[in-house]
């Protein structure tokens, strides 16, 4: 089953879903601020894309510039972060089995395929 992490309030995921939708595959959707990732599960997916979570933070957000910006932060306090302030984790990011990509550009996924 493939799962889309996905903020309908951004232009990105949004571009996201579209190209999902256009590959005519079966997947849901997980509106992460209604239903914030636990940490466990923000590794999992983390695990999955192959990266650390510093990777996956949204620097242009206010959250990381008032709260984050210049420090350094072990891995699991990025995690925390990311849990604390959702917004701050890059979208959309797409997840197959045992495989995930950050989707933007959307074309990214199609190593899911």
């Amino acid at each position: 089953m493939i799962t889309i992490y996905h903020n309908p309030r951004c232009r990105k995921s949004r571009a996201g879903l579209a190209y999902l939708e256009s590959k005519g595959v079966d997947f849901t959707i997980r509106n992460y601020f209604r239903e914030p990732l636990t940490a466990e599960e923000l590794k999992d997916v983390l695990k999955k894309l192959g990266l650390p979570a510093r990777e996956m933070i949204r620097t242009q957000e206010a959250e990381y510039k008032s709260l984050y910006k210049g420090k350094e932060l072990s891995e699991e306090e990025w995690v925390q972060a990311i849990v604390a302030h959702p917004k701050l984790l890059k979208r959309p990011v797409v997840v197959k089995d045992d495989k995930a990509v950050w989707a933007d550009p959307p074309e990214n996924m199609d190593i899911l395929f």
